[in-house]
Order: structure tokens, then C-alpha cells, then sequence
């Protein structure tokens, strides 16, 4: 794999960070016309649509940081999320950039920052930047060149203070909000965007951390980079730092144009408040129906009369003015038939994620807690089945199917949590074109095989020898060999319920009911199964682990004290069930579904690794 060791100290004094935020690569106007989205209701509802956004447009030049104002449910997030080309469905209107359709070369030139920080906890400042520049950067950049340009929008954004300090999360205290606002910011800067969103930079933060934000911003802007930002209630300091301003409610423009004039277009048609306040506020109570008195009568009235007077007052010239920049000319972008699809190979993408996984999920894998757990159970089993020996065959027997049974659901439900806890991660960082779905399937496996393997490992170590089963190296490989198969499987298992599921209670509901229905069809608990429900044993982990441990332990020919004197132990109820042929069927029937699981939950991630969900 390659050395993808991370320097956490400060750059080197040989080589100076460069500036990466001086100068936009590709100067971008956006320009956006007519923009409607339409949803499907509920099944409930009448057959009609919901309009969330009803003709929109709006024309953002280099240099300039658009913000959009409206009370929840506006539609501001929607259009965010449409003119950062991801949004699906019925979209209409036209969206270009640079008067060109989103693109394969604007989609790498551009940085989409959501509301909700998703970062992974355990992971440094440092470590999170550069793992991001190793997976974003395009291979003309050595590795060194990508840990610079990290450094650098460490130093950009004043994160060096906290450069290695874990990012932390809801359970492990890590950074301050603000700082964690500025690492996911950053994470997008690391491509130097022409094309920059944010969705509600300042959310929960306070008025100076937001004030940081928004300065850091402006000077991005002044670089020609082109910033659009939704934003719910700025201060007023923070409002006036931006260069143009869109006014939205119920999916409708009430005003577009320039920070600067939005005072004078309200007092023109009407509108002027009784007492000096922050204009955005004035918005926002005019967007949310509530007359500039402060009265809530017919709420419904103000926001039609502002639609209209935009309408009549300011659309027209905006749209000649996007009829202007349709004929002009801009830089040609022929680099897109240079850009590859991916900015990095398949191995770099697996190796870089590997290694950010292998860090990450450490401290989850090899908890305390998770190795104490396997080591009390291991010698609470241990224990007892103290010394049991062919004298004990129903004993022994009990205890093998134990083994089946703990190493069965413990990686199932483990499993289960891993893509729908990472579902927000997947679909931000492929949104983002970070990496092939199959480099991080593939990583995240791998990742996981640490904890998979060496838990067992401990377990049947301990056990193995308490239990008195047979002795020797051969059986002893033999059963852990068996018992290492059967984790992979209930781990493939929890992986596609996950993924077909995606929600960590349901898939968790179901993976226990199909993990007991094997359970109780694994042939110890019932031995005389219905013909028309004992096809369970054929799809069974339980059936066949339980199988391949009775193999690893007995032979045909062996034999068992008995009433009788000596009975063969294939004659014994409890394995002559199950039988002690068809090793190699029971062997390969466990590989076709270590693989076949796995597959199954790759395609399901196909079909929702990238959601395109629908925004209000």
C-alpha cells in the first residue's frame, strides 16, 4: 500500500505554502433562468404536484457572493442544491455556467459545502484536510504537493491552533463548532473552486465565529471565485458584506439585486419599516408574511403583492440582462475532454481510504469495551464447558453450536450500523466525485477485517482449550478456520441488509428475525423440521458453520461411550441430523455467500449510495 504517512507538524521551512486563494483557475458566471422543481406527493395526498420552487432566476458574476434569505420551507436549500447540479427529479428552467451546462471540468472546479458538518470524528484537523487533498487533487500534484496545499488551507482559515486536535463528534470532544464549520469549508477549498456553496455557513454558530466565516469568504470572492451561500438570519455587519442578495418564500423570488439597494426597493413600493432595524430581518418578517407594522393579518397578502411588484419593478431587466451574457464570450473549456473522470486511480482512491478507514474505526474495532466483551464471553464459555470430552458428546455438541451462534449475530448486528451510519459521508464525498463506489467498497471491507478476524482469534484461543475439545494444532486451525468463515459471512449478510435497508433499526429488526429463523433451522434445536419449511437449512449460516465444526471435531468412525458400551458418534442425535459428510459442499456453499452477500450489498449501495434526495 502506499506510505500514506501524514505530517502534522508544521510545513517544512525549505518549502513555503502557496497562496492558493490569490487567483479562481477559471473565472465562472453563473446564470439561472426560469429555474422551476416540482415533487410527487404522498400517496396519501391528491395526484397533484408540489411546486418548490416556481421560476426562479438570478445571475451571479466572479467576484460576487450571492445570499439567499427566506423562513424555512422557502425553497432556498432546493435551489442551492440545483445550482450545484445535485438535485434530481422534475427540474426545469435552464442553469449554466459560463453559458455552458454543468460539466465533468465544472463539477471538479466546484466546492458544495452542506448545512450539517459530516467529518469523522476521530480524525485529526490535519489528518482530515489531507486525506481529502490525497483523494481530490489530480495526480499532476505529487503527494508532498497535496500535504502543502493542506497546510495551506490551514493556514487560510485559522485552523492552525487546533491543526492536531481530533475533529470530534457527539460523543468526543474535539474542536469548537466554528472550527469544524472552517475544516469542512476547507475541505471544498482544497480544489481552489471557481464555484463555491454553502448551505447555512453559519448555522449555530455566534455572531463573531459567523463574522470569521463570512470574512473568509469575502476574501475567497475577491480571488473571482464565485460564492452563493444560503443564509437564515445574518447580523446585520454580516449582511452588508455581501454583494448581491435573493429574497425567497413559498418557492416564489420576491427580490433580487444588489445588497445596497434592497432598502430603497422596499421603501419605493411601500414597504418601509417603523423603526431603524437590520434589513435582513425586515426580509425575512416580509418573506414570512407579516406587514412592516409587525401585524400577522392575512399572511398571504404581502407575500403575493412583493412577488407581483418583482414581477413588474426588477424582472424584466434582469432578463435582459441574462440575454446579455448569453453572447458573451467566455474562457473555452476545452479542458474538459482533458480531465479524466476520477482525479486519482482506483488504487490510490483504496489505499487513501484504507488507510483514513484503518485510522478512524480504531478506536471503535479495539474499544476496551468490544475486547472485554469477547474475552468475558470466552471465559464464562470456557468455563462452562470446562474439560468436556467425548463422555459429553451433548455437551460438546451444545458448545460447538454456541460458537455458530455468538460468531452469527454478533458481526451480523455489527455490521448492519456500518453503511447507514456512513450514508451522509458516501453521498457527500461522491457528490463531490471524490472516489469509484468500488474503491471505498472494497476499503471498508478490508478495513474491517482487523476487527473481524482478530476477535474471534481471542475468542476461540481462549475457549478452545478450556473446552477440552481435541488437542491438536490440525483441529484447533481446523475450527478457527471454520469459525473465521462463518464472521465473514454474517458480515457480508449485515453489510447487504444495510445497504438494502439503509435504516439501522429495520435492517437491525430484520437481520434478527433471519438470523433466529437459521438459528432455530441450524439442526440442534429441531431435528425433525416440516418438509415445507426445512428448505431454510439450505440458505442457513448457522446450518452449515455447525456442519463444518462438527467436521473439524469428529469423524465417521469415531467413537463415544454410551448405555450400549460404544456408540459411533455419527450415530449421535445431534450430529447424525446435521451428518458428518458433505464437508466440502457445506465449505463452499459458505463461499458463494461470503461473496454473494457482498454483492448484493455493493449493488444496493448502486442504487443508494448517491441519493438524490428533495430539499425545502
Amino acid at each position: 500500500m502506499v506510505d500514506l504517512e501524514i505530517q502534522t507538524n508544521t510545513t517544512p521551512d525549505t518549502i513555503e505554502p502557496p497562496d492558493i486563494f490569490k487567483k479562481a483557475i477559471l473565472p465562472v458566471t453563473l446564470k439561472f433562468e426560469d429555474v422551476v422543481y416540482k415533487i410527487k406527493p404522498n400517496k396519501s395526498t391528491k395526484n397533484e404536484e408540489r411546486v418548490i420552487l416556481n421560476g426562479v432566476s438570478g445571475l451571479v458574476q466572479p467576484g460576487e457572493i450571492l445570499a439567499m434569505l427566506g423562513p424555512s420551507g422557502s425553497g432556498k436549500t432546493t435551489l442551492l442544491t440545483a445550482l450545484g447540479g445535485r438535485l434530481s427529479g422534475r427540474l426545469g428552467g435552464t442553469i449554466t455556467y459560463n453559458n455552458k451546462p454543468f460539466s465533468n471540468a465544472m463539477k471538479r472546479n466546484t466546492g458544495f459545502v452542506t448545512q450539517d458538518d459530516c467529518l469523522y470524528p476521530h480524525l485529526t484537523v490535519t489528518e482530515t484536510l489531507v486525506f481529502t487533498a490525497l483523494l481530490r487533487l489530480p495526480n499532476t500534484l505529487s503527494k508532498a504537493e497535496k500535504a502543502i496545499q493542506a497546510e495551506a488551507v490551514i493556514i487560510q482559515l485559522d485552523l492552525t491552533k487546533c491543526k492536531n486536535s481530533v475533529v470530534g463528534g457527539e460523543f468526543l470532544r474535539g474542536v469548537s463548532g466554528g472550527e469544524r464549520r472552517r475544516v469542512s469549508i476547507g475541505q471544498e477549498l482544497l480544489v481552489n473552486p471557481s464555484l463555491l456553496f454553502l448551505d447555512e455557513p453559519t448555522s449555530g454558530l455566534d455572531s463573531r465565529t459567523a463574522q470569521r466565516i463570512v470574512s473568509a469568504l469575502w476574501d475567497l470572492a475577491s480571488g473571482g471565485r464565485t460564492i452563493v451561500m444560503t443564509i437564515h438570519q445574518p447580523s446585520s455587519r454580516i449582511f452588508y458584506m455581501f454583494h448581491m442578495v435573493m429574497l425567497l418564500s413559498e418557492g416564489n423570488c420576491l427580490y433580487f439585486g444588489k445588497v445596497s439597494e434592497v432598502m430603497d426597493y422596499f421603501s419605493g413600493i411601500g414597504y418601509v419599516p417603523l423603526v431603524a432595524m437590520n434589513p435582513a430581518d425586515l426580509l425575512l418578517d416580509l418573506a414570512s408574511g407579516l406587514a412592516p407594522d409587525g401585524s400577522h393579518e392575512n399572511k398571504s397578502k404581502p407575500r403575493q403583492s412583493l412577488a407581483l411588484a418583482y414581477k413588474h419593478s426588477r424582472l424584466d431587466s434582469l432578463k435582459a440582462q441574462l440575454q446579455e451574457t448569453n453572447s458573451r464570450q467566455f474562457q473555452d473549456g476545452s479542458e474538459d475532454k482533458s480531465l479524466a473522470k476520477w482525479p486519482t486511480t482506483w488504487w490510490q482512491q483504496f489505499s487513501v481510504l484504507l488507510k483514513r478507514g484503518l485510522k478512524e474505526r480504531r478506536h471503535e474495532s479495539f474499544s476496551g469495551l468490544q475486547i472485554g466483551q469477547v474475552v468475558a464471553v470466552a471465559l464464562l464459555a470456557g468455563l462452562l464447558w470446562w474439560q468436556s470430552n467425548f463422555s459429553h458428546l451433548q455437551d460438546q455438541t451444545g458448545l460447538l453450536f454456541y460458537v455458530c451462534e455468538f460468531w452469527g449475530f454478533l458481526p451480523m448486528l455489527q455490521a448492519i450500523f456500518t453503511f447507514p451510519q456512513e450514508r451522509k459521508m458516501l453521498e457527500k464525498e461522491r457528490s463531490s466525485g471524490t472516489y469509484r463506489l468500488s474503491s471505498y467498497f472494497i476499503s471498508r471491507i478490508v478495513a474491517d477485517l482487523p476487527m473481524e478476524l482478530v476477535l474471534p482469534t481471542l475468542f476461540v484461543t481462549i475457549t478452545y482449550w478450556m473446552a477440552g475439545l481435541k488437542l491438536t494444532a490440525v483441529h484447533f486451525f481446523h475450527t478457527l478456520l471454520v469459525v473465521l468463515l462463518s464472521v465473514l459471512v454474517a458480515q457480508g449478510m449485515g453489510l447487504a441488509l444495510g445497504a438494502l435497508v439503509m435504516d439501522q433499526k429495520k435492517a437491525t429488526v430484520l437481520g434478527t428475525v433471519l438470523m433466529v429463523s437459521f438459528l432455530i433451522s441450524g439442526g440442534y434445536y429441531v431435528q425433525h423440521v416440516p418438509a415445507f419449511i426445512a428448505w431454510i437449512k439450505y440458505i442457513s449460516i448457522i446450518n452449515y458453520s455447525y456442519k463444518l465444526l462438527l467436521g473439524s471435531q469428529y469423524k465417521n468412525d469415531d467413537t463415544y461411550p454410551c448405555d450400549s458400551g460404544v456408540c459411533l458418534v455419527r450415530d449421535f442425535p445431534n450430529i447424525k441430523h446435521v451428518g458428518l459428510n458433505g464437508q466440502i459442499g457445506a465449505a463452499v456453499a459458505l463461499a458463494i455467500m461470503l461473496v454473494g452477500y457482498r454483492l448484493i450489498g455493493y449493488l444496493a449501495l448502486m442504487r443508494t449510495g448517491v441519493t438524490k434526495k428533495k430539499y425545502v
